[in-house]
């Protein structure tokens, strides 16, 4: 309850408040699989690479977050500041850790590698042709009118998707890929960075909410080093991660009618797919009877699995 009223209050204040015109349903604790869903072949060849477990990756980020009180401390703050219980924060963490990379040893490590980020020359385009300049054509006009930035750039993929991607547009062909991919991969060795695994467009489309709550810098895609400092460094990057856990939160009530707020399984399974809006609004689609629960994947379903361990560190 407590975590509900602190998230109306949260609202309040950033003025994006939607009543739901239906009961909400409420997501129980706990996984709806009984057995963890299959794990994709790209995460168990990456650990498989390194010679290690995922057993191992998770006890790993599990005792760098045992150790660290500052940590836990930054990560209670992050949660408090939008409203929601930081076990949300330490299951995304968890699995990130586990089945994306494995946890570098000490927290000063992070601090160290977002300097050297924030000195780096580099910027968001392809061949040549800023992002910021590709979205100033014709084709992305409505996105301008989008109620924030996570709507904006949403509103950049969808059009990507729709009329660029591995089309033959303006007497060029466009890359058959990911917008992110083709505009926000300067780096060639990966997408995520810091610990909170965050990638720059994810960065971008919770900007507006992380400027309003917490006071930051708003990020803008012309300062591709500022984004990479501030998902590098964990004082900002948790604020990030609170953010995206708490649209993610926000969608799936406003949305789909469901409060996932006590699941931290649910919202670790949005945290690695991202898109949550469009994804709620096909769970209302699908879901008109209001029987089919929200499901977590096989990063969900660990952090579901491993969730009293995961709260006696907060503790």
């Amino acid at each position: 309850m407590k975590h509900f009223i602190r998230s109306i209050l949260l609202l309040l204040t950033v003025g994006v408040l939607v009543v739901p015109a239906f009961a909400l349903i409420m997501v129980p604790p706990g996984n709806r699989s009984v057995q963890q869903p299959e794990i994709p072949y790209g995460a168990v060849s990456r650990t498989r690479a390194t010679n290690g477990s995922f057993q191992d990756k998770y006890e790993k980020i599990r005792d760098l977050l045992a150790s660290d009180k500052k940590l836990i401390g930054k990560i209670r703050k992050a949660a408090n500041e939008y409203g929601i219980d930081p076990i949300h924060i330490v299951g995304a963490l968890v699995g990130e850790h586990t089945y994306n990379v494995d946890a570098l040893d000490h927290l000063q490590t992070y601090y160290v590698k977002a300097i050297s980020y924030f000195k780096s020359d580099v910027q968001f385009a392809h061949e040549r042709e800023k992002v910021s300049k590709f979205v100033k054509r014709p084709e992305f006009a409505k996105c301008e009118t989008a109620r924030d930035s996570y709507d904006r750039w949403a509103c950049r993929e969808s059009i990507w998707e729709a009329q660029f991607r591995g089309r033959n547009k303006g007497g060029k062909l466009w890359p058959d890929d990911r917008f992110g991919r083709v505009f926000f991969q300067p780096f060639y060795a990966g997408q995520t960075f810091g610990l909170g695994q965050l990638n720059p467009l994810t960065a971008l489309r919770v900007t507006d909410l992380v400027t309003r709550v917490s006071g930051l810098r708003k990020l803008s895609a012309d300062r591709a080093s500022h984004v990479y400092k501030t998902i590098m460094e964990p004082d900002t990057t948790l604020k990030y991660m609170a953010a995206v856990l708490r649209v993610s939160i926000d969608a799936y009530r406003d949305i789909a009618g469901f409060d996932i707020s006590d699941n931290p399984g649910v919202t670790a399974t949005l945290y690695n797919l991202g898109d949550v809006r469009n994804r709620a609004l096909q769970l209302k689609q699908k879901n008109s009877g209001g029987g089919m629960l929200p499901r977590e994947n096989y990063y969900g379903w660990l952090v579901n699995e491993k969730r009293a361990e995961l709260e006696a560190i907060l503790k």
